[in-house]
């Protein structure tokens, strides 16, 4: 595993750990008591992005270290 594969690695563990964090959001958002405070972040957004981050450069180092 090279340099470039760690640092893959370390950013899409980081892009996982936002995915996760903005699908706790959504899910408070969404079932919120108050429907007129809803907020300014876009948690659908982040999650969708930061969970199609994660997935594709933990697929290239995935990808890498079972080549070989």
């Amino acid at each position: 595993m090279n340099d470039s594969d760690k640092i893959m690695a370390a950013v899409g563990s980081l892009a996982a750990l936002v995915a996760v964090v903005a699908w706790i959001g959504d899910r408070r958002r969404m079932k919120r008591r108050d429907l007129d405070s809803v907020g300014f972040m876009p948690w659908t957004s982040v999650f969708f992005f930061a969970l199609m981050a994660a997935v594709l450069l933990l697929g290239v180092v995935g990808k890498d270290l079972f080549k070989g």
